[in-house]
């Protein structure tokens, strides 16, 4: 089994795919915190790149420096060759995702339009901010929250910190337009 990531954090290598993959190889990282997150030890911040990597063995105490080999024009090269021979296979069928979007959206909440002109003159939102304002419960707002993130209208979950408002009366008054 293979576990790659471009940006290594404890939420994402836990404690628990460490234990289950006690092999690791790290590439060049960007700080020691990350090499600390991948092999559990400083070192991967100071390699030079280009297939330079820290090999930590099951059950080795230290990392290994190895040089692997780095095959940039190569992989160019087959990616062109395999894109010429053969289009994309798709899992699913992409007109049909689009439309399965569109259908969700026709069964948006009634106070919707209430909330947009509201989110139009805020910089931040928050459930518990919908709660307060329109008097719901948490469910319907989380999943006002929601709809509004899947539109691009606010900014993804931060932990407990507001999202940002990317939805502005500009906007509001080129839709009615």
């Amino acid at each position: 089994m293979l576990v790659a990531t471009q940006r290594p954090s404890v939420d994402v290598i836990t404690g628990t795919i460490k234990n289950n993959i006690p092999t690791r190889i790290a590439f060049m990282t960007a700080s020691q915190i990350d090499s600390r997150t991948i092999i559990d030890t400083a070192g991967a911040e100071r390699l030079l790149g280009r297939g330079d990597m820290l090999y930590l063995g099951n059950g080795a105490s230290q990392p290994i420096r190895l040089q692997g080999t780095f095959v940039d024009r190569e992989i160019d090269a087959i990616v062109d060759y395999v894109k010429a021979r053969r289009g994309p296979r798709y899992l699913f069928d992409p007109a049909g995702l689009v439309k399965s979007a569109e259908a969700s959206v026709s069964h948006e909440d009634e106070l919707m339009p209430e909330v947009l002109d509201y989110l139009s003159g805020e910089r931040h939102i928050s459930t518990s901010k919908l709660q307060r304002v329109f008097s719901i419960g948490y469910n319907r707002a989380a999943n006002l929250i929601d709809a509004l993130e899947a539109k691009h209208l606010v900014s993804p979950a931060k932990g407990a910190k507001p999202r940002e408002v990317y939805y502005s009366q500009a906007k509001k008054e080129e839709q009615t337009s």
